[in-house]
Protein backbone atom coordinates (compact mmCIF):
# COMPACT_ATOMS: atom_id res chain seq x y z
CA UNK A 1 0.00 0.00 0.00
CA UNK A 2 1.37 3.60 -0.98
CA UNK A 3 1.20 6.61 1.21
CA UNK A 4 -1.09 8.18 -0.53
CA UNK A 5 -3.14 5.79 -0.24
CA UNK A 6 -2.87 5.43 3.89
CA UNK A 7 -3.06 8.93 3.97
CA UNK A 8 -6.68 8.92 2.09
CA UNK A 9 -7.92 5.88 4.24
CA UNK A 10 -6.26 8.11 7.83
CA UNK A 11 -8.50 11.36 6.40
CA UNK A 12 -11.62 9.39 5.26
CA UNK A 13 -11.66 7.93 9.35
CA UNK A 14 -11.06 11.35 10.52
CA UNK A 15 -14.18 12.35 8.59
CA UNK A 16 -16.23 9.92 10.08
CA UNK A 17 -15.22 10.53 13.43
CA UNK A 18 -15.75 13.70 13.04
CA UNK A 19 -19.26 13.26 11.32
CA UNK A 20 -20.39 10.92 14.54
CA UNK A 21 -19.02 13.33 16.66
CA UNK A 22 -21.42 16.06 15.34
CA UNK A 23 -24.06 13.72 15.26
CA UNK A 24 -23.73 12.69 19.09
CA UNK A 25 -23.77 16.77 19.92
CA UNK A 26 -25.39 18.54 17.57
CA UNK A 27 -28.89 17.57 17.64
CA UNK A 28 -29.41 18.14 21.05
CA UNK A 29 -31.77 21.13 22.36
CA UNK A 30 -29.00 21.89 25.06
CA UNK A 31 -28.96 21.40 28.60
CA UNK A 32 -31.46 21.05 31.17
CA UNK A 33 -32.64 22.82 33.67
CA UNK A 34 -32.74 20.46 36.61
CA UNK A 35 -36.44 19.67 37.56
CA UNK A 36 -37.60 21.41 40.27
CA UNK A 37 -38.17 19.99 43.73
CA UNK A 38 -41.83 20.48 44.57
CA UNK A 39 -41.56 20.10 48.15
CA UNK A 40 -38.67 21.96 48.58
CA UNK A 41 -40.40 25.34 46.36
CA UNK A 42 -43.72 24.95 48.56
CA UNK A 43 -41.55 25.37 51.84
CA UNK A 44 -39.10 28.78 49.99
CA UNK A 45 -42.41 29.81 49.38
CA UNK A 46 -43.87 29.39 52.81
CA UNK A 47 -40.78 30.74 54.03
CA UNK A 48 -41.16 34.02 51.63
CA UNK A 49 -44.67 34.86 52.62
CA UNK A 50 -43.62 34.14 56.39
CA UNK A 51 -40.45 36.67 56.16
CA UNK A 52 -43.12 39.39 54.37
CA UNK A 53 -45.79 38.93 56.85
CA UNK A 54 -43.23 39.61 60.07
CA UNK A 55 -42.39 42.99 57.93
CA UNK A 56 -39.07 41.75 56.67
CA UNK A 57 -37.61 43.70 53.60
CA UNK A 58 -37.97 42.10 50.39
CA UNK A 59 -33.91 41.28 50.15
CA UNK A 60 -33.72 40.02 54.05
CA UNK A 61 -33.82 36.36 53.27
CA UNK A 62 -30.82 36.81 50.63
CA UNK A 63 -28.26 36.66 52.97
CA UNK A 64 -29.58 33.32 55.06
CA UNK A 65 -27.23 30.51 55.09
CA UNK A 66 -29.94 28.89 52.24
CA UNK A 67 -30.59 32.32 50.56
CA UNK A 68 -33.99 32.50 48.77
CA UNK A 69 -33.89 35.19 45.96
CA UNK A 70 -37.39 36.77 46.27
CA UNK A 71 -39.20 39.08 43.19
CA UNK A 72 -42.53 40.71 44.11
CA UNK A 73 -43.33 44.43 43.13
CA UNK A 74 -45.57 45.20 45.85
CA UNK A 75 -43.41 43.35 48.18
CA UNK A 76 -40.62 46.04 47.09
CA UNK A 77 -43.03 49.18 47.25
CA UNK A 78 -43.59 48.60 50.66
CA UNK A 79 -47.16 47.20 50.39
CA UNK A 80 -47.85 45.13 53.91
CA UNK A 81 -48.85 41.31 53.49
CA UNK A 82 -52.23 40.85 56.46
CA UNK A 83 -52.51 36.73 55.44
CA UNK A 84 -52.20 34.16 52.99
CA UNK A 85 -52.99 31.04 52.22
CA UNK A 86 -51.53 28.52 49.83
CA UNK A 87 -54.62 27.10 47.81
CA UNK A 88 -53.09 24.28 46.32
CA UNK A 89 -50.30 22.20 45.51
CA UNK A 90 -48.95 23.74 42.74
CA UNK A 91 -48.40 22.81 38.95
CA UNK A 92 -44.69 21.36 38.46
CA UNK A 93 -43.39 22.96 34.48
CA UNK A 94 -39.61 21.83 34.04
CA UNK A 95 -37.66 23.82 36.32
CA UNK A 96 -40.34 25.91 38.43
CA UNK A 97 -43.39 25.51 40.06
CA UNK A 98 -46.16 27.56 39.58
CA UNK A 99 -48.30 28.05 43.17
CA UNK A 100 -51.92 29.44 43.36
CA UNK A 101 -51.63 31.70 46.72
CA UNK A 102 -54.53 33.79 47.94
CA UNK A 103 -53.11 37.05 49.66
CA UNK A 104 -54.73 39.98 51.59
CA UNK A 105 -52.63 42.98 52.11
CA UNK A 106 -52.62 46.54 52.83
CA UNK A 107 -52.60 48.94 50.47
CA UNK A 108 -50.53 52.33 51.57
CA UNK A 109 -53.82 53.95 51.40
CA UNK A 110 -54.91 51.72 54.51
CA UNK A 111 -57.32 49.77 52.30
CA UNK A 112 -57.04 46.13 52.70
CA UNK A 113 -57.50 43.69 49.98
CA UNK A 114 -57.48 39.98 49.15
CA UNK A 115 -56.62 38.49 45.73
CA UNK A 116 -55.70 35.33 43.77
CA UNK A 117 -52.06 35.53 42.40
CA UNK A 118 -49.34 32.89 41.15
CA UNK A 119 -45.97 32.46 42.55
CA UNK A 120 -43.56 30.64 40.50
CA UNK A 121 -40.80 28.96 42.31
CA UNK A 122 -37.36 27.34 41.27
CA UNK A 123 -34.77 25.02 42.96
CA UNK A 124 -31.69 25.37 41.10
CA UNK A 125 -29.60 26.59 40.46
CA UNK A 126 -30.92 29.15 43.14
CA UNK A 127 -34.02 29.18 44.97
CA UNK A 128 -36.11 32.11 43.55
CA UNK A 129 -39.49 33.46 44.74
CA UNK A 130 -41.42 35.51 42.20
CA UNK A 131 -45.22 36.41 41.11
CA UNK A 132 -46.42 35.76 37.96
CA UNK A 133 -46.83 38.90 35.97
CA UNK A 134 -50.12 39.30 34.40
Amino acid sequence: MCIAQTQRRFCGALVVCFGMCLLGTGCSSGPRNAPVDAAKAREALRTALDSWKRGDKVDALQGATSPIYVIDTEWQSGVTLKDYKITGDGQEMDANLFCPVSITVRLPNGQETTRAVTYIISTAPNVTVSRKVL
